[in-house]
């Protein structure tokens, strides 16, 4: 029997990588998914590629999780059958830029500060309320090992990543009496589409980021994501941090010429 079948999962950054990895693993145990990301004609596609393979219902929408207002519509929007979201996975996310603090664009900053946090606390304060009511559901946020450490030219974004660490274990606490999990997978290098955003379509500073080492998959994250989704209702996985068996914090890696 499929471990999630009857469940409505909400899936924000969901066109491709982590996201994209989470909504395939999620619709393979039988979820009815609400998918989401900026571009509609990818998300559309990625869509009608869960439908295709796993036969489940799949709900595509063009959402930019930046925005309060597109954010609100389109969750209050949602058919009756659709607005009881069992399981809320905060995907969207990106860095953008990789220089020194005194040097870097101020606009990355913005960008990286409405997506990682502000957006995540749209959805979330959108999603969650009507858990409350229900008293049920799972939130699990994707966050990262830089939500745990710092590392040089990376401040603004590991402030991110920081700041969905302390929201998960803050709203932990606030909904404990209301039978909702939350959860946080925090993965370290993993290769997507995440470095290629960082340097601006540069692909081969992108690549050497991963040079000389076997980085995470997209897909081994997902896994853990499935892992929290499908525990017995007792029990909460709070917290995962993952990484390449080759690095050992955000900082240190074993690279083999």
């Amino acid at each position: 029997m499929k471990k999630l079948k009857g469940k409505i999962a909400f899936i924000t950054g969901a066109s491709s990588g982590i996201g994209k990895a989470c909504a395939f693993a999620l619709a393979k145990e039988g979820a009815t998914l609400i998918i989401s990301a900026r571009r509609k004609n990818v998300i559309e596609k990625v869509a009608s590629e869960i439908k295709k393979l796993f036969k489940v219902d799949v709900f595509a929408y063009k959402l930019d999780v930046k925005s309060r207002k597109e954010v609100e519509w389109t969750i209050n929007s949602l058919p009756d059958e659709l607005k009881k979201i069992d399981i809320l996975i905060n995907n969207a996310g990106l860095a953008h830029g990789f220089a020194k603090i005194y040097e870097d664009d101020i606009d990355n900053w913005e960008t990286m500060i409405d997506t990682n946090v502000k957006g995540l606390l749209y959805v979330t304060r959108t999603i969650v309320p009507g858990m409350v009511e229900r008293k049920s559901g799972h939130v699990i946020n994707i966050g990262s090992t830089a939500g745990h450490e710092a590392y040089p030219k990376g401040h603004v974004y590991c402030a991110t990543k920081h700041a969905v660490d302390a929201i998960t274990k803050s709203l932990r606490m606030d909904v404990v009496d209301k039978n909702i999990r939350v959860s946080t997978v925090d993965p370290g290098a993993v290769e997507t589409n995440f470095s290629n955003v960082r340097f601006a379509g540069d692909k081969v500073k992108a690549k050497s980021m991963y040079k000389g080492l076997e980085p995470l998959v997209a897909e081994d994250v997902a896994e853990a994501v499935l892992f929290c989704a499908t525990r017995p209702p007792h029990a909460n996985i709070a917290e995962i941090i993952m990484m390449p068996t080759q690095q050992a914090s955000a900082i240190v890696f074993h690279r083999e010429e």
